[in-house]
């Protein structure tokens, strides 16, 4: 987008937010105007190591099956490269940058020693994969998992009800575990494990300590990831020692550190990355928030009963309500943890843009390739065209989306996709085309379960990449939830929503606001257009969704267990 330029952004009086938005292969800083929301500048930054999955840097050392990490530099190059672009783009004076946030992907985890170094940039442990970044869809940890989930159902803990009776491979606690049990040397060098939203978060403000700010963890990603709750606290000492006694005091020492409510001040920016920057020190920072969390702010779902579905590589859903409320399946219901005052939700499904991306680089044939290219069409659009033409059931094909996995409602990585109704007949726009359904239909498994704990979905908006780009896809999930589906105005919600949490960081008195709902109604817009369900659609997505559930449970709830009995074979 492009910004004020030279001396138009110049004295004007106007004040701006920054967010930064740390995505699966990049990330991006988006320059905002406080007034009402406009989008200045943004820059992207893709990460030069990407998503670590087969080598790590400079090494020989291969990585297993499920196994996903990333560099931590790449995460300081973005602020080094698309910091100082917005800026400049944009013609916007330091001084009238009022405020910084910044949101993650999450559970991305890293150890660090006391001084905040990553290990992994230590020599000593360059080449243990442990000591690197586990990025969010890192599920090598799937066994840990089991048995935590087994022991804590086993012994009745409380927790385990709010996060729908399963904690999650991808989160903190059986990440932490796995290097415990693969690595314990890297366990015995590592000060903290820290989320890496929290890390950037010290590095910003300057801190180079554990100590204090250095430890702080956002409430965000203490919650929904770390298993934190505002009045219970962690789960207890008694029940990590029975998992295994070298646990016991894992979150008073290794994952120790005040946790910081959403939209609080982490503190002001150092004066070494403000130089760096090209901003002013002192600038309020923001505590931390997940990424998908920060598009709830940046649509302005800021009340209860609006779902978010933030869909990109991975899609979260998220929603507030009023009360805590303990439903199947549900990644996490945290007080506080996306706006103050409410209870937010989250469910997500791990591989939705994954999978198209997939079958478009795995699964498409030359002669595909070739007609796109003919047509002057990306393989997207060729594919989404050809699709469009179906009408629904027409294919004969019906998927699972569990390409990575299934988060909600089974919370099991361990599962894999399925695709049924091949024939030799079928066409790769027919294929493409049940990928989408599939995506749908987990969508809608998802709003059931919420229904079902009697939490209100009274409105649906999306955004992200998706929502952005694929039309069809839209009208599908519009067919197959049987609701308007209204999308956010903004193509980088994520960013624009760290971007508010940056302004109350600030506060009013700053430039800022005083609360997220302020923020929101100056800041957060969806656009005028929506997606309304097709009423002739009805009856065959009903049909297709029955079908859907049935292999659902039976290949989800212990019917067939042979997509983890195949995985093993693999390994």
């Amino acid at each position: 987008m492009n910004g004020e330029g030279g001396e138009k952004g110049k004295g004007s009086g106007r004040r701006y937010a920054l967010g930064v938005d740390y995505g699966t292969e990049s990330g991006r800083a988006l320059l905002v105007d406080v007034g009402d929301g406009r989008e200045v500048a943004t820059h992207v930054t893709r990460y030069p190591h990407g998503v670590i999955d087969e080598r790590l840097p400079g090494s020989g050392c291969r990585l297993e099956a499920d196994w996903a990490l990333q560099h931590p530099d790449d995460y300081m190059e973005v602020l080094r490269q698309s910091v100082p672009a917005v800026l400049r783009e944009a013609g916007v004076r330091a001084e009238d940058v009022v405020g910084i946030g910044i949101d993650f992907t999450t559970c991305t985890m890293l150890p660090v020693d006391a001084r905040l170094e990553p290990l992994c940039l230590q020599p000593a442990y360059a080449e243990e994969p442990h000591s690197w970044v586990k990025l969010w869809k890192h599920h090598a940890a799937q066994p840990e998992a089991d048995r935590l989930n087994a022991a804590a159902a086993a012994a009745g803990e409380r927790f385990l009800a709010r996060y729908g009776g399963k904690l999650s491979s991808e989160w903190m606690l059986a990440k932490v575990w796995e290097t415990l049990n693969q690595a314990p040397a890297v366990w015995e060098a590592a000060e903290l494990f820290v989320e890496a939203a929290d890390w950037v978060t010290a590095r910003l403000i300057g801190a180079d300590g554990v100590d204090g700010a250095g430890a702080a963890r956002n409430a965000c990603t203490a919650g929904f990831k770390a298993q934190w709750h505002k009045r219970d606290g962690y789960p207890s000492e008694a029940f990590l020692a029975s998992l295994d006694p070298r646990l016991a005091r894992l979150y008073a020492t290794k994952l120790r550190g005040a946790v910081l409510p959403v939209g609080s001040r982490a503190g002001g920016l150092g004066a070494a990355m403000a130089a760096e920057l090209g901003l002013v020190a002192g600038t309020p920072v923001a505590a931390a928030i997940g990424d998908a969390h920060a598009g709830v702010l940046g649509v302005g779902a800021v009340t209860p009963g609006k779902l978010v579905m933030a869909m990109g590589t991975s899609i979260c859903h998220m929603l507030l309500g009023e009360r805590e409320v303990l439903a199947e399946g549900i990644c996490g219901v945290v007080e506080d943890g996306i706006a103050p005052g409410l209870y937010g939700y989250e469910a997500g499904q791990p591989a939705v843009g994954d999978m198209f991306a997939w079958f478009v680089e795995q699964g498409v044939p030359a002669s595909a390739v070739t007609v796109a290219e003919a047509a002057g069409l990306s393989l997207h659009e060729w594919l989404e065209r050809g699709a469009t033409a179906y009408a629904p059931g027409e294919t004969g094909l019906l998927a699972l989306d569990w390409w990575n996995g299934n988060r909600s409602v089974l919370a099991d990585a361990g599962l894999s996709g399925l695709l049924v109704g091949l024939t030799l007949q079928t066409k790769p726009e027919e294929i493409y085309r049940a990928l989408l359904e599939s995506a749908a239909f987990g969508t809608r498994r998802i709003i059931e379960a919420f229904e079902s704990a009697g939490i209100a979905v009274d409105e649906i908006c999306a955004c992200g990449g998706l929502p952005q780009k694929n039309e069809l896809l839209m009208q599908i999930y519009a067919d197959v939830t049987g609701r308007e589906i209204r999308i956010a105005a903004s193509t980088q919600t994520a960013a624009l929503g760290a971007a508010m949490l940056g302004t109350v960081a600030a506060g009013a008195s700053a430039g800022g606001y005083d609360s997220l709902q302020d923020a929101a109604a100056h800041m957060a817009h969806v656009r005028e257009t929506s997606f309304r369900p097709n009423p002739m659609h009805r009856e065959a997505y009903e049909a297709l969704y029955r079908e859907y559930v049935a292999l659902y449970d039976y290949f989800g709830r212990g019917g067939n267990d042979v997509m983890k009995r195949l995985k093993a074979i693999k390994r």
